[in-house]
């Protein structure tokens, strides 16, 4: 059966792609300094790389919408 391209499945790639780049570059990171999690990085709350992939987290969610994000 043929994939329906609509554009909310387009967007929903897009979104899921940026958020895998943003989780491989952070993964890099972790390995490059022998971690396996950036909670035990004495960074983690001057972090670019990790608020980009927040960042990248959040919008895969709303796809883009902006907006804030309720638990």
């Amino acid at each position: 059966m043929p994939m329906d391209l609509t554009k909310d499945s387009i967007e929903l790639d897009e979104w899921e792609l940026k958020l895998q780049i943003k989780k491989q570059e952070l993964e890099i990171c972790q390995k490059k300094h022998n971690l396996n999690s950036c909670l035990k990085c004495p960074q983690i709350l001057n972090c670019e790389l990790r608020d980009s992939f927040v960042h990248a987290v959040y919008s895969s969610m709303n796809k883009g919408a902006g907006g804030g994000f309720e638990f």
